[in-house]
């Protein structure tokens, strides 16, 4: 499919139907901030049109999709819902600038110990360093948050350092707990929920991730910055404490 050049992302895309009642926008295949932050400026731009007949806006690292509802749009054109969708999509193209996003830094207490880092000791012997010295790398980067999936609240963020890079395990486990922060070759992310997963498991955090109590239940959101913060064992169960129970 020809790519197209928007003029003020300036930057070129294609769309295509994704299923019979979504569409989608590419920005080719190269995943990294700038691409992300012109898929961010389209969301947000979407979001705040509030086309009618639009159900969901769903960013990811190089791609946007738009589901839509068939029938409201069709009481409003004699166009195909397709086609209709399509043409608002490509003048948002055109008059959506990218700016950078507000890079709302968000500091995640981790404790790195090996009870919760239950990966780390077999990463060590991989990549012939200590333990310490991959927790440190993780540490000290600051990761973009490009888009939340796979769970309710999972953050998939980068770029992790080459050094601690690590492919996916073997054999996923069946349970992986809640809060735990784990690597899968260069991503990092945070699993909200217990839940099956494949991930480097290299620490815990005491926050929630996703809480369905909250107006905006996901702590994370693509645009966000993340660094992460080592705490001790003792310092993790304080802050659980805190924040499972914020008036003690």
């Amino acid at each position: 499919m020809p790519f197209k050049q928007a003029r003020l992302l300036s930057i070129p895309y294609s769309i295509y139907p994704t299923g019979d009642h979504a569409i989608s926008v590419s920005f080719g295949n190269e995943i990294n901030v700038a691409t992300n932050e012109k898929i961010m400026a389209l969301f947000h731009q979407l979001k705040s049109t509030k086309i009618n007949g639009v159900k969901d806006i769903i960013p990811a690292y190089t791609t946007l999709t738009i589901v839509y509802d068939i029938e409201k749009i069709k009481k409003q054109t004699h166009l195909s819902a397709y086609t209709w969708i399509y043409e608002k999509l490509v003048h948002l193209l055109n008059t959506t600038e990218s700016k950078p996003l507000h890079n709302t830094c968000i500091e995640i207490p981790v404790c790195y110990d090996v009870v919760f880092g239950i990966d780390l000791p077999v990463m060590a012997a991989q990549k012939k360093m200590h333990v310490e010295e991959i927790i440190q790398i993780h540490a000290s980067t600051q990761y973009h948050v490009y888009m939340l999936g796979f769970l309710p609240g999972f953050a998939y963020m980068g770029t992790v350092d080459n050094r601690i890079a690590t492919a996916r395990i073997t054999t996923p486990r069946t349970n992986v707990a809640a809060g735990s922060v784990g690597i899968a070759g260069n991503q990092t992310g945070i699993y909200p929920i217990d839940s099956p997963g494949g991930w480097n498991i290299i620490g815990r955090t005491p926050l929630l991730l996703f809480n369905v109590h909250k107006e905006n239940p996901c702590l994370l959101q693509p645009g966000h910055k993340v660094k992460f913060v080592p705490v001790n064992k003792d310092e993790f169960e304080y802050i659980k404490l805190q924040h499972e129970h914020p008036h003690h």
